[in-house]
């Protein structure tokens, strides 16, 4: 059973400048909750009962969000504002928060080893705050599944168009059905024409003892990161790696586009605003 996650949180969020110079790429909302908090509330909803943030410098609002805040607690109290009062409190009270510090840059591998001490010798879930999943059943909890039925790691796969390939790891893998494929090696930013499939490997993953043992033992020159796909690659050639093309809609929110993406569709699904905001698009489009 899988109970503890990983999310690493020590990127500069330079593509988000000068929204982030003075705050997390993670805290950035969409409509009224920050990135990060979808990633976590994706992990409760899958099982997940401990949450480790790999942070770095400037990360402190990520650690304040999942704090209690007893000063905006007795104001909404105070008021009157109830529903308020219950939704602050729940983000606190989710999981179990733990935050390590990366010194340095070192790569996301180097980040997930920082964490090693709090997993101990057992599988753990890794996510990344670059992609949000819209599904009906929690993407993570998807690759779970996988997980239980074959024992190995597992990565989270979406088709990319063939133009976009060279900027993700991409897997050469046989289907086994439903989703499901044995992934046999996989490939880093690969031009087009090398590409040996149009499934790319996104923030999402089941990484067993196996992954983070070879990770630990693989050396870089110094200057160079360490990556987790790394240390995948590694397992693949042995036999030891899934991939699931999972069921959702996947948002990039790495990039300014695929941010503006997630805003909108999950503006037209909140309660609160989706009415006035379908009319106001509906608007803009007549206008066009």
């Amino acid at each position: 059973m899988i109970t503890k996650a990983i999310i690493p949180v020590a990127g500069l969020g330079t593509r988000f400048l000068p929204a982030t110079k003075a705050q997390p790429k993670e805290m950035l909302a969409i409509v009224d909750k920050p990135v990060i908090q979808y990633l976590v509330e994706e992990a409760v909803a899958s099982g997940i009962t401990d949450i480790i943030f790999v942070t770095g410098r400037s990360k402190r609002a990520i650690e304040d969000h999942f704090d209690y805040a007893p000063e905006l607690e007795q104001v909404l109290e105070e008021k009157g504002k109830k529903d308020l009062l219950a939704l602050v409190r729940q983000i606190s009270d989710m999981a179990r928060f733990s935050y390590v510090r990366q010194k340095e840059p070192r790569g996301d591998g180097d980040a997930i080893l920082s964490a090693l001490h709090l997993v101990g010798d057992e599988p753990v879930a890794v996510l990344f705050g670059d992609d949000i999943v819209d599904s009906k059943e929690p993407c993570l909890k998807q690759l779970i599944s996988v997980f239980e039925r074959y024992g190995n790691s597992v990565v989270a796969l979406d088709r990319v168009g063939k133009k976009d390939v060279g900027k993700f790891g991409v897997v050469d893998a046989v289907s086994l059905g439903d989703g499901v494929y044995e992934v046999k090696d996989l490939i880093e930013k690969p031009k087009p024409e090398e590409a040996p499939s149009d499934l790319a490997i996104v923030g999402k993953y089941i990484v067993t003892p196996e992954v983070l043992s070879v990770l630990s033992k693989i050396q870089k020159p110094k200057g160079e990161e360490l990556r987790l796909a790394d240390a995948l690659k590694i397992v693949s050639q042995k036999g030891g790696l899934h991939g699931l093309e999972f069921e959702g809609t996947r948002y990039d929110c790495g990039s300014k586009i695929g941010f503006l993406k997630a805003t909108v569709e999950f503006g037209l699904k909140h309660k609160e605003i989706q009415e006035e905001f379908s009319m106001y698009l509906r608007g803009r489009a007549q206008e066009k």
